[in-house]
């Protein structure tokens, strides 16, 4: 007896010691702790990259190639680690707990470059001007790049496990099976991009100004205690916060109803009203916050994965070989998977307007009159503030103005579906590729005829205004669209994968940028004609390469509208 007592407190303090699975999600309750960390983790990392190049040319004397070249990779493997930082969090640790590691890993990563900054060991000499001229700078040695690289390499394991699984954990807090929930969601994701969109403001103006003007290793001391703030913000809601429970690797899920669809491929689907008792669906063994997926149609081949023969359970009721039999829930979670995937790949082609605006708008802007009455000049490259100022303004107008209008009208919740607004993401960056385009015509003209010396059109740069203020608008219904959609839309177990997704179409989006920007240098230049991308952008033919971009565009609008057509929104059930 006083074993068996011993047995029950031992269960109970290992118990009390781990993440409790609320049977109630906490809601708004949670997100001070969650949005507290996101905004001031995403403060802490923005901040470390806004002014890199510079860092690494000022202070390791790096030409702008070499340090253009760092950066780029940095950025892809930090883009590439969110896979396998999500995988880890669905199939082993759980979101929360990959997170705290991953903000250590992170807090590391920034104070390791930190001391780059302040340990004159860890960085070349100082090199005066008159050296540069000269060629004459001490470059990096084998150790000094060595630290650099160890630095952002903690920081590239950091962004894997954080970017992945800060919004699915968010989302996690609300029910999602009453309107309560959606709509508290709902409003989270317009909450967490306009703070993003207010940090960025804070990274390019007063962060990059300590930086550049006070001190580097102020400027990356500020990153370091911004992220240990997060991380108290973050743990600090550990007894509010509704946990999912990691159960095992989901891509072997995935593999389970494949084989097992392909090992019975010769078998008959039963008709659709005499599934019950032909099909292995049994009861979740989870809580009653899951939720469960209901048999469908939709990639009818994948159903036999789940169909009942001879011999296939144990007395239990439970499978033989979950390699042969599968549950209609595994096959319903990897159809999810393989409905949202056209969406994803219209997600990359929708992205390349915005990468274009922060390169070549630059270039417009440094040929237009900048000029804000008689003693104020805008710089170049500054010029995307304007895009970001328009979404820290529309964001909250559009989900607390706009969408209960249009929901009224619509009957719709939240007004319109998330394909819609992912829809009118795609329009609105066709439109301002087609915007870019005139007014890049309208400004070479003006550059060219007037004849100025320095080639500068006496054009206000606020003309760029109309493109940047509709590539807002396509961050606000594409971005924000696709985050809700594939949240919304993936397996409970793959959230964290989806949302790896979504760092993965950057990372594409950016490559595939990268080849026509190639394609088009390639091509264009030849027997006297200009190049469209030629250095002096009044040589330059600039507008084509915007209509090129609209008009692939057009043709991701026509693909997404065809799949959005015959797309079928997940429906779920409570477990």
């Amino acid at each position: 007896m006083p074993s068996l007592q011993k047995k029950l407190l031992d269960e109970e303090s290992l118990a009390e010691s781990q993440p409790k699975t609320c049977s109630r999600k906490p809601g708004w309750k949670a997100m001070p702790y969650i949005l507290g960390n996101d905004t001031i983790e995403r403060l802490a990392s923005f901040g470390m990259q806004a002014n890199f190049v510079v860092y690494l040319m000022k202070v390791y004397n790096m030409d702008q190639v070499l340090s253009a070249y760092i950066l780029n990779t940095w950025l892809a493997i930090s883009n590439i680690t969110p896979l396998i930082g999500a995988f880890v969090a669905d199939a082993y640790l759980g979101k929360f707990h990959t997170i705290v590691l991953s903000s250590f890993s992170s807090l590391v990563g920034m104070v390791i470059v930190m001391l780059t900054a302040c340990v004159p060991q860890f960085h070349p000499a100082p090199c005066s001007t008159q050296q540069q001229q000269n060629d004459e700078c001490i470059g990096q040695t084998n150790f000094q790049m060595g630290v650099l690289i160890f630095g952002l390499f903690w920081l590239s394991i950091g962004t894997g496990g954080i970017r992945p699984c800060s919004i699915p954990f968010a989302v996690d807090q609300f029910d999602l099976t009453t309107a309560e929930g959606r709509q508290g969601s709902s409003s989270f994701y317009t909450l967490y991009y306009t703070t993003q969109t207010l940090i960025l403001l804070i990274n390019q103006t007063l962060l990059v100004y300590i930086q550049d003007s006070v001190s580097w290793t102020l400027g990356f001391a500020l990153p370091s205690v911004f992220m240990v703030i997060s991380i108290v913000f973050f743990v600090a809601g550990t007894k509010v916060y509704s946990y999912v429970k990691p159960e095992g690797s989901n891509f072997s899920s995935i593999a389970k109803v494949m084989v097992a669809a392909q090992h019975k491929r010769h078998l008959r689907l039963p008709p659709a009203d005499h599934t019950q008792g032909a099909l292995y669906d049994p009861l979740l063994e989870t809580n009653d916050s899951e939720v469960k997926l209901p048999l469908t149609d939709d990639y009818r081949c994948l159903n036999k994965a789940a169909i009942l023969v001879e011999n296939e359970l144990n007395n239990d009721g439970s499978r033989k070989d979950p390699w042969r039999l599968c549950t209609v829930q595994q096959v319903e979670e990897v159809k999810c998977l393989l409905k949202i995937m056209p969406v994803f790949i219209t997600s990359i082609i929708v992205n390349i307007p915005i990468g274009q605006q922060a390169i070549f708008a630059v270039s417009q802007a440094l040929k237009m009159d900048r000029n804000l009455g008689a003693n104020f000049e805008i710089h170049a490259g500054s010029v995307n503030v304007i895009m970001m100022l328009s979404i820290g303004v529309f964001l909250p107008i559009y989900d607390e103005i706009i969408a209960p209008a249009l929901e009224k009208f619509t009957k719709q919740e939240r007004g319109l579906t998330t394909l819609q607004r992912i829809g009118l993401g795609h329009a609105c960056g066709i439109l301002s590729m087609v915007v870019s385009g005139v007014v890049e015509i309208k400004r070479r003209e003006l550059a060219i005829s007037k004849g100025a010396s320095d080639g500068v059109a006496p054009m206000s740069v606020l003309w760029l205004t109309p493109q940047f203020m509709l590539l807002a608008f396509c961050h606000v219904f594409a971005t924000v669209g696709h985050t809700e959609f594939f949240n919304a839309e993936s397996p409970d177990g793959l959230k964290s994968i989806a949302n790896a997704l979504l760092c993965l179409n950057i990372s594409a989006a950016s490559n595939l940028s990268s080849f026509i920007v190639n394609i088009v240098h390639s091509y264009t230049g030849k027997q006297g004609q200009p190049d469209w991308l030629d250095g002096d952008i009044n040589k330059g033919r600039l507008e084509n390469f915007y209509f090129i971009v609209a008009a692939l565009g057009v043709l991701n609008l026509c693909y997404f509208i065809f799949c959005s057509r015959r797309y079928h929104y997940k429906v779920t059930v409570k477990a």
